[in-house]
């Protein structure tokens, strides 16, 4: 498993500075978050031998089921170290190695990822590992349910030569029936829970619903255990009608979108209305509330996927220096923010810009148009002024200059569009009120987000 380097060519890269760079650019940051994926692997099994004992031989065994794996399907094997859990299991197993505690890492999240990994290749294997609970989760594929499991309690994987494979669960708490784990991601069984497939896309690539497993999205503490049937048919619902109107009138959008997977993740009782987020770990996954209408799912779906861009970019190009603990406003958020948090938010909101402008040019209704005015003029001078306070910042690197001054030049043109004095009336008055309301907190503690 041997990573490859990537080249990045100018014309794409300034692509995606102004907001877009289509199925094209989506394509290549999926490649080179694989490759960080592969690094990742090597590096959890090199700090593993380091820290010996049963951490070193544990390691050791995913580490060799996940090359023979590999050598029999590559695809197989690729998608599940692709896949959203994948990536913040294997960076906080990492982490955990480099910073020894008496508590033993989480070796058995590296364990889990082997196994998967058997399962979609059909290798016939028989792997071991601890459970946390009673959901025992194999990345990618899904979740066993075994009720009366304890932490302590022992999962055991067999994959048969016919490529057939059982789950179970033994230990001092309690004995549990196997469960058959399907080969399909999202197949639904006997105490089998694999993701919801709430849409295909034109280039065959899936929208999935999914809970994923503990470690897999970080912040995400709202999200259910489970839908019912009537709600899951909502979201594909919803889902589609979104992907519809993305299609027709968001080319570029939906061009990035059906460069897929993407894994939904379904927050609940976040109590502040659309909430969504995504994290940088987990590159084609998108945390969000459920949506109350078409075009609020659209922009939701258009804003992660500028955040899942910019991450995956900034694991590859140093865009600014490490400094100072300077905070900056942030006309999207009631606190404060690092350079950091900043520059993601701009070029989110660069995005949800764009999509607005699109959206007062091709709605038919007088008052959805209305309202598509007025969120395209606030967010096009909201993106704006943030981007000049980054480009201020005097952090940047000469690429992260290149890549803010296109957006700049984006958003310069944005705003360079008509729109009706009204709208420009509504945006200016939501400005200045968000503003007032963050200078008038300003005094009160605050506690940025880890």
């Amino acid at each position: 498993m041997t990573p490859l380097p990537h080249r990045f060519p100018g014309a794409l890269f300034d692509a995606v500075a102004s907001g877009g760079g289509g199925a094209e650019a989506l394509g290549l940051l999926a490649r080179a978050e694989h490759t960080r994926r592969l690094a990742a692997v090597y590096a959890v099994t090199d700090a593993a031998r380091g820290a010996g004992g049963a951490v070193a031989r544990e390691a050791e065994r995913a580490w060799e089921l996940l090359v023979e794996a590999r050598r029999a399907a590559p695809g197989a094997t690729d998608a599940v170290l692709t896949h959203p859990s994948a990536g913040p299991a294997l960076l906080g197993l990492l982490t955990r190695l480099a910073r020894p505690s008496e508590d033993a890492p989480p070796v058995h999240w590296f364990t889990a990822l082997a196994a998967a990994a058997a399962v979609r290749a059909a290798l016939p294997a028989r792997v071991r590992w601890p459970v946390a609970g009673p959901r025992v989760a194999l990345p990618s594929l899904g979740r066993a349910h075994f009720p009366a499991v304890r932490p302590g309690d022992h999962a055991e994987l067999r994959v048969d030569a016919g490529g057939r494979a059982t789950i179970s669960v033994r230990g001092a708490h309690a004995a549990a029936d196997a469960v058959a784990v399907p080969r399909s991601p999202y197949a639904t069984g006997d105490r089998w829970q694999g993701a919801h497939l709430l849409t295909t896309l034109e280039t065959g690539a899936a929208l999935l619903l999914d809970f994923l497993d503990p470690p897999s999205f970080p912040r995400a503490a709202s999200r259910p255990d489970d839908l019912g049937p009537g709600e899951t048919r909502r979201w594909a619902l919803e889902a589609r009608r979104a992907c519809r109107m993305l299609r027709t009138g968001h080319p570029e959008v939906y061009e990035e979108l059906a460069a897929g997977p993407w894994l939904l993740v379904p927050l609940s009782g976040t109590g502040r209305g659309v909430v969504s987020g995504s994290s940088a770990e987990t590159f084609g996954c998108i945390a969000l509330s459920p949506p109350p209408a078409t075009a609020v799912f659209a922009v939701t779906l258009a804003h992660e996927i500028q955040h899942n861009k910019f991450a995956a970019m900034l694991h590859l190009f140093d865009l600014f220096e490490a400094g100072d603990e300077a905070l900056y406003y942030a006309p999207w958020r009631p606190d404060p923010r690092p350079l950091l948090g900043l520059f993601h938010g701009a070029y989110a909101h660069l995005g949800v810009a764009q999509f607005w402008g699109r959206r007062a040019g091709t709605e038919p209704d007088p008052a959805l148009r209305a309202a598509a005015q007025t969120h395209f003029a606030r967010w096009r001078s909201a993106a704006r002024d943030a981007t000049l306070d980054v480009l201020g910042s005097g952090r940047l690197t000469p690429l992260g200059e290149r890549f803010a001054g296109r957006m700049l030049e984006t958003l310069d043109a944005l705003c360079r569009t008509p729109v009706p004095a009204s709208a420009l009336h509504h945006a200016e008055s939501a400005a200045r009120a968000h503003r007032t309301a963050w200078r008038n907190a300003a005094g009160k503690p605050r506690t940025l987000p880890v």
